[in-house]
């Protein structure tokens, strides 16, 4: 399973970078067959987010370490090393730039953006 993170340098500037979740064979509900699923990861909550069609933010540090599963729409994002990659239906995006200058996000193609978010510990 693919996703993309956004981590800061040492200067504070954001820079995406392409992870891969490891996925090895568990138990996990027995008496069914082993799956395929990744260590745990504490998590404090998580939030329904909707972004109106055409909404574009100003830049700005992602609030909480956190995990966004985009549902719908187009979610734009910039980060702060100028990169831009645009997260759709299906798509993981991690974000760790809490301390420094952080990234701006938009909601493109003329409708909203939905996602749900994981708030990590």
């Amino acid at each position: 399973m693919k996703y993309a993170v956004l981590r800061e340098d040492e200067a504070g500037i954001s820079h995406f970078e392409d992870a891969e979740a490891v996925l090895p064979l568990k138990d996990f509900v027995p008496p069914a067959a082993p799956l395929q699923i990744s260590d745990q990861i504490a998590a404090e909550g998580f939030v329904f987010l909707t972004l109106p069609a055409g909404w574009t933010g100003v830049r700005h540090r992602s609030p909480h370490r956190q995990i966004a599963a985009i549902l719908s729409g187009c979610f734009r994002v910039e980060a702060g090393s100028g990169e831009v990659r645009e997260f759709r239906a299906g798509d993981l995006f991690w974000m760790e730039d809490t301390r420094g200058e952080g990234h701006a996000s938009s909601a493109e193609g003329g409708v909203p953006v939905t996602m749900i978010i994981v708030q990590l510990a």
